[in-house]
Protein backbone atom coordinates (compact mmCIF):
# COMPACT_ATOMS: atom_id res chain seq x y z
CA UNK A 1 0.00 0.00 0.00
CA UNK A 2 1.06 3.45 -0.03
CA UNK A 3 1.37 3.61 3.68
CA UNK A 4 5.14 4.13 2.89
CA UNK A 5 4.51 7.30 1.26
CA UNK A 6 4.06 8.87 5.19
CA UNK A 7 6.94 9.56 6.71
CA UNK A 8 8.55 6.96 9.33
CA UNK A 9 8.32 9.08 12.40
CA UNK A 10 4.45 9.30 11.94
CA UNK A 11 3.92 5.31 10.56
CA UNK A 12 6.04 5.07 14.40
CA UNK A 13 3.83 7.33 16.31
CA UNK A 14 0.69 6.55 14.70
CA UNK A 15 -1.47 3.66 14.21
CA UNK A 16 -2.58 4.28 10.20
CA UNK A 17 -4.86 2.06 8.14
CA UNK A 18 -5.52 3.25 4.59
CA UNK A 19 -8.13 2.18 2.48
CA UNK A 20 -8.35 2.59 -1.70
CA UNK A 21 -4.54 4.13 -1.97
CA UNK A 22 -5.35 7.32 -0.31
CA UNK A 23 -1.58 8.38 0.79
CA UNK A 24 -1.06 7.97 -3.46
CA UNK A 25 -4.61 10.41 -3.91
CA UNK A 26 -3.39 12.75 -1.34
CA UNK A 27 0.25 13.25 -1.75
CA UNK A 28 -0.59 13.23 -6.22
CA UNK A 29 -3.31 15.13 -5.88
CA UNK A 30 -3.71 17.24 -3.33
CA UNK A 31 0.20 18.28 -2.37
CA UNK A 32 -1.22 20.92 -0.33
CA UNK A 33 -3.76 19.21 2.07
CA UNK A 34 -0.96 16.23 1.74
CA UNK A 35 1.27 18.88 3.59
CA UNK A 36 -1.41 19.92 5.80
CA UNK A 37 -1.68 16.71 7.41
CA UNK A 38 1.61 15.68 7.71
CA UNK A 39 2.49 18.68 9.41
CA UNK A 40 -0.38 18.59 11.83
CA UNK A 41 0.70 14.22 13.12
CA UNK A 42 4.37 15.70 13.15
CA UNK A 43 3.15 18.03 15.37
CA UNK A 44 0.37 16.99 17.20
CA UNK A 45 1.24 16.11 20.93
CA UNK A 46 -0.69 14.28 23.75
CA UNK A 47 -0.03 15.99 26.86
CA UNK A 48 -1.43 13.68 29.62
CA UNK A 49 -2.31 16.93 32.13
CA UNK A 50 -4.20 17.90 29.35
CA UNK A 51 -5.44 15.02 28.05
CA UNK A 52 -6.62 14.87 32.22
CA UNK A 53 -8.04 18.44 32.26
CA UNK A 54 -11.47 18.73 33.22
CA UNK A 55 -14.21 19.14 30.35
CA UNK A 56 -15.89 22.50 30.09
CA UNK A 57 -15.84 23.49 26.67
CA UNK A 58 -12.98 21.98 24.35
CA UNK A 59 -10.29 20.43 25.43
CA UNK A 60 -6.84 22.35 24.88
CA UNK A 61 -5.70 19.75 22.44
CA UNK A 62 -8.82 20.02 20.59
CA UNK A 63 -8.29 24.19 20.59
CA UNK A 64 -4.73 23.64 19.53
CA UNK A 65 -5.74 21.49 16.31
CA UNK A 66 -8.61 23.52 15.44
CA UNK A 67 -6.20 26.51 15.31
CA UNK A 68 -3.98 24.82 13.49
CA UNK A 69 -6.38 23.71 10.65
CA UNK A 70 -8.05 26.90 10.49
CA UNK A 71 -5.16 28.79 10.10
CA UNK A 72 -4.11 26.61 6.89
CA UNK A 73 -7.71 27.40 5.47
CA UNK A 74 -9.65 24.13 6.84
CA UNK A 75 -13.16 24.67 8.10
CA UNK A 76 -15.94 22.64 9.54
CA UNK A 77 -18.68 22.29 6.73
CA UNK A 78 -22.04 21.33 6.83
CA UNK A 79 -23.53 19.49 3.73
CA UNK A 80 -27.11 19.61 2.64
CA UNK A 81 -28.41 16.46 0.66
CA UNK A 82 -31.39 16.78 -1.52
CA UNK A 83 -32.82 13.47 -3.22
CA UNK A 84 -35.19 14.05 -5.26
CA UNK A 85 -37.59 10.62 -6.05
CA UNK A 86 -40.99 10.17 -8.45
CA UNK A 87 -40.79 14.67 -7.79
CA UNK A 88 -40.70 14.27 -4.25
CA UNK A 89 -38.00 15.85 -2.15
CA UNK A 90 -36.63 13.86 0.71
CA UNK A 91 -34.23 15.20 2.53
CA UNK A 92 -31.24 13.32 3.68
CA UNK A 93 -29.07 15.56 5.98
CA UNK A 94 -25.17 14.47 7.14
CA UNK A 95 -23.80 15.85 10.32
CA UNK A 96 -20.74 17.88 10.11
CA UNK A 97 -17.39 16.84 8.76
CA UNK A 98 -14.62 18.99 11.24
CA UNK A 99 -12.10 20.52 9.06
CA UNK A 100 -12.54 20.22 5.14
CA UNK A 101 -10.83 22.24 2.28
CA UNK A 102 -10.83 21.24 -1.56
CA UNK A 103 -12.39 17.74 -1.53
CA UNK A 104 -10.71 16.25 1.94
CA UNK A 105 -12.59 15.52 4.82
CA UNK A 106 -11.39 15.23 8.27
CA UNK A 107 -12.92 13.93 11.65
CA UNK A 108 -11.25 13.80 14.77
CA UNK A 109 -12.97 11.94 17.27
CA UNK A 110 -12.31 11.66 21.03
CA UNK A 111 -13.32 8.37 22.67
CA UNK A 112 -15.46 7.32 19.89
CA UNK A 113 -17.97 5.15 20.27
CA UNK A 114 -19.18 2.82 17.14
CA UNK A 115 -22.43 4.20 16.16
CA UNK A 116 -20.19 7.66 15.64
CA UNK A 117 -17.46 5.81 13.69
CA UNK A 118 -20.19 3.80 11.32
CA UNK A 119 -21.67 7.63 11.09
CA UNK A 120 -18.19 8.87 10.27
CA UNK A 121 -17.94 6.23 7.17
CA UNK A 122 -21.23 6.59 6.57
CA UNK A 123 -21.20 10.43 5.55
CA UNK A 124 -17.92 10.01 3.76
CA UNK A 125 -19.21 7.32 1.44
CA UNK A 126 -22.22 9.48 0.27
CA UNK A 127 -20.29 12.29 -0.18
CA UNK A 128 -17.76 10.22 -2.18
CA UNK A 129 -20.67 8.70 -4.30
CA UNK A 130 -21.92 12.12 -4.70
CA UNK A 131 -18.70 13.31 -6.04
CA UNK A 132 -17.96 15.82 -3.52
CA UNK A 133 -15.37 14.19 -1.56
CA UNK A 134 -12.30 12.60 -2.89
CA UNK A 135 -10.63 11.72 0.72
CA UNK A 136 -11.53 10.69 4.26
CA UNK A 137 -9.61 11.18 7.32
CA UNK A 138 -10.54 10.02 10.48
CA UNK A 139 -8.22 10.28 13.74
CA UNK A 140 -9.35 8.65 16.42
CA UNK A 141 -8.08 8.89 19.96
Amino acid sequence: MSLTLLPGVIRTRFEVAERHHACAVLKTDFPSEWKDLLDALSRLRLPKSEILTPGGGKSPISRGINGFFASRGWQERKFEIEVLVDGEKTLSPTHHVDYFKNRIAVETEWNNKDPFYDRDLTTFRLLFDLNVLSVGVMCLA
